[in-house]
């Protein structure tokens, strides 16, 4: 296995945690499962995945979180990020 990086927005991000949550497995795990189901062309129309996400968008918007501050991780990607470009 090779470890990829992606981004996502913050609302895709707590709809993948909470469907982990929910299956007791990782978001890395869901989007595996996800990806594998499109490559072997095992896939739907997206409109009724596209209106779960617009449903979701929002759900935690009171939910006070604290400021990360630099880590070791943080500075890392900020290095990958300004060697790409």
């Amino acid at each position: 296995m090779h470890r990829t990086n992606i981004y996502l927005d913050e609302a895709q991000r707590d709809a993948l945690d909470r469907l982990a949550a929910e299956e007791g497995t990782s978001r890395a795990e869901l989007i595996r499962r996800v990806l594998d189901r499109w490559l072997r062309g095992d896939h739907h129309d997206a409109s009724d995945d596209l209106e779960a996400i617009d449903a979701s968008f929002g759900a935690l918007a009171g939910l006070d979180v604290p400021e990360r501050g630099v880590d070791e991780r943080a500075r890392h990607l900020e290095k990958v990020w300004r060697a790409g470009t």
